[in-house]
């Protein structure tokens, strides 16, 4: 008679996450390793093998992204006591960093953000639910006080409506008279007083637009440095000290 079904071993779930993990880490390098061996053959613009990520790199990516979350759930919990209110109801954020380093939750935020590309930066109200969002992606990203002149330079300079999933740029006033007309905007000097005043229909205004694309500051002007911009780094609130930085990334 054959013998009643024995259960299965207790296996912990940390266990069972570092089994995942290095599956996960086998299957990628093994096709990284056939598109080594076979992909060059096919095509000269294909990925060399003196290109591909060693095991030890993909495990460094890993605890990055582990240390990136645990940091952010760190700066979720400060007190608002410690979160200076903002001087102003109109803030400008430039994503700085994030790449390989950035754990999902902190990508999330920034798409929310619309900050999907380093050096991309867009107009936002100053609401809770944004000093909220800007405290736990703060290494990510440089905010601050926008003055009219830049808000003006932006706009004139890089501003663009997303139209039909396309950048269209701000050339003709039809564009932006057939889209914001019902709210009173015609012109790009409407739209521009509608930023620089946090109107009632900024959200409509800013949506219009796409982020604005900056371009790569100069060397030193951006270092790297996570630290606040207070205490020697880049990222965090500038405030009015924003404005030297959108001048010479416009």
């Amino acid at each position: 008679m054959a013998e009643e079904g024995q259960p299965l071993p207790y296996v912990s779930e940390i266990v069972l996450k570092k089994r995942k993990v290095r599956d996960e880490l086998a299957i990628t390098r093994r096709t990284q390793l056939e598109l080594g061996k076979y992909g060059a053959k096919k095509s000269k613009n294909h990925s060399h093998v003196s290109d591909i990520k060693r095991p030890e790199q993909f495990i460094k990516e890993f605890r990055d992204k582990e240390l990136d979350l645990i940091r952010l759930k760190q700066r979720a919990k400060r007190p608002k006591s410690m979160i200076p209110i903002p001087k102003s109801k109109l803030l400008f954020i430039i994503r700085i960093q994030g790449k390989n380093d950035m754990h999902p939750k902190t990508r999330k935020i920034l798409y929310n953000l619309r900050l999907r590309k380093v050096f991309s930066g867009v107009f936002v109200k100053a609401t809770e639910g944004v000093i909220d969002m800007l405290q736990k992606v703060e290494p990510y990203v440089t905010y601050g006080y926008p003055n009219l002149k830049n808000v003006k330079e932006l706009i004139y300079k890089k501003g663009y409506a997303r139209i039909d999933k396309k950048a269209v740029p701000l050339t003709d006033n039809n564009i932006i008279e057939q889209t914001l007309g019902k709210y009173g905007i015609i012109c790009i000097e409407d739209l521009i007083h509608e930023v620089a005043n946090v109107g009632p229909h900024f959200k409509e205004v800013v949506h219009f637009m796409g982020p604005f694309m900056l371009s790569k500051p100069e060397d030193g002007l951006i270092q790297g440095k996570k630290q606040p911009y207070k205490e020697g780094g880049d990222a965090g609130n500038r405030e009015d000290e924003i404005n030297d930085l959108i001048r010479k990334m416009n």
